[in-house]
């Protein structure tokens, strides 16, 4: 017997994600947009995270504009890290009609509720049905 969760994993909208992009890449991205070289570019790079660690090591959270929020947080276990809370403006970028140019998987499944990915599960596995 098959569970909801696997259906869902299985036909659930999902963005096919490209090649990741690396710190060269990028830096060479915001030096060709900004004139500045890119060895300053990878220096201020390496500054922020290093700003960012200094403060989240005091508790306090950074606020990057239009990157996000950087927050310490303490797991059960007493294991520290880092929460991000994207931003505003850049959750609202990737939702602009027309602008995302990236592949959706299972695309023909937006809209549609855990039930209905449990049917689809059904209709094609009637030898591993969800029960419920």
């Amino acid at each position: 017997m098959a569970s909801k969760i696997a259906a869902i994993s299985t036909y659930r909208p999902k963005i096919a994600l490209g090649k990741r992009v690396g710190t060269d890449d990028l830096v060479t991205f915001i030096a060709r947009s900004t004139g500045l070289n890119e060895s300053g570019v990878r220096q201020v790079l390496l500054e922020l995270r290093d700003a960012t660690l200094f403060y989240n090591l005091q508790g306090t959270p950074v606020y990057l504009e239009g990157l996000g929020t950087y927050t310490p947080k303490v797991g059960l276990d007493g294991t520290l890290g880092v929460g991000h809370r994207a931003d505003n403006r850049l959750k609202n970028g990737l939702n602009t009609p027309g602008k995302f140019s990236g592949t959706i998987q299972n695309r023909e499944n937006i809209g549609k509720s855990s039930d209905d990915l449990a049917a689809l599960w059904n209709e094609a596995h009637p030898d591993d049905l969800i029960a419920g």
